[in-house]
């Protein structure tokens, strides 16, 4: 059964309002209010509705930004290449889409997949400079993410100077760090 124009209006303000809040506290309380496969589930079900309604998208909307914003506990950085993140995909529908996607974008048809399970983690940017670790941010909001170099510093795994023989003046790498 079809909505009416106001009562999808009336849902995506809803699910704007309760993603807003969640966002907040996940990302600013640092205290998650519904396990992430809920959340998802939220913001999948707001994307489709703005996609199927784009005139119903607005610049405050979840969908409309990259992350969250800094909490201001730390030094802020700025990301001179945004840090993007990844689209979900919830079912085998949204992954044939996307492997036609990848298909098309690449021009080949002989694309192989490797798949683990998902570790949600919080997604990090590593700068080397000459070889040593000058810099560790988070994600942020994709341009704008804090200062974590004193804690990256004490993960064990994140090396704090490369070794090799071809060592790249700059180097920046991304991941997600997890406990």
């Amino acid at each position: 059964m079809s909505q009416s124009p106001h009562e999808v209006g009336q849902r995506i303000a809803s699910l704007r309002s309760q993603l807003h809040q969640h966002n907040h506290a996940y990302y600013t309380r640092n205290e998650p209010t519904i396990p992430d496969a809920e959340y998802d589930q939220l913001f999948a079900e707001l994307l489709q509705l703005e996609q199927q309604h784009p005139q119903l998208i607005s610049q405050d909307s979840p969908t409309q930004r990259i992350g969250s914003k800094i909490s201001g506990a730390f030094p802020e950085v700025h990301h001179v290449v945004p840090m993007l993140s990844l689209s979900n995909v919830f079912d085998a529908d949204g992954t044939r889409e996307f492997d036609r996607r990848v298909r098309d974008s690449v021009g080949d048809e002989t694309i192989e997949y490797m798949v683990e399970p998902k570790i949600d983690g919080l997604a990090i940017s590593l700068l080397y400079e000459n070889g040593k670790l000058i810099r560790g941010a988070t994600r942020g909001d994709g341009e704008f993410g804090e200062d974590v170099t004193r804690n990256v510093r004490t993960i064990r795994s994140i090396p704090l100077v490369l070794h090799g023989e071809s060592v790249p003046q700059l180097l920046e790498v991304r991941g997600e760090v997890f406990m």
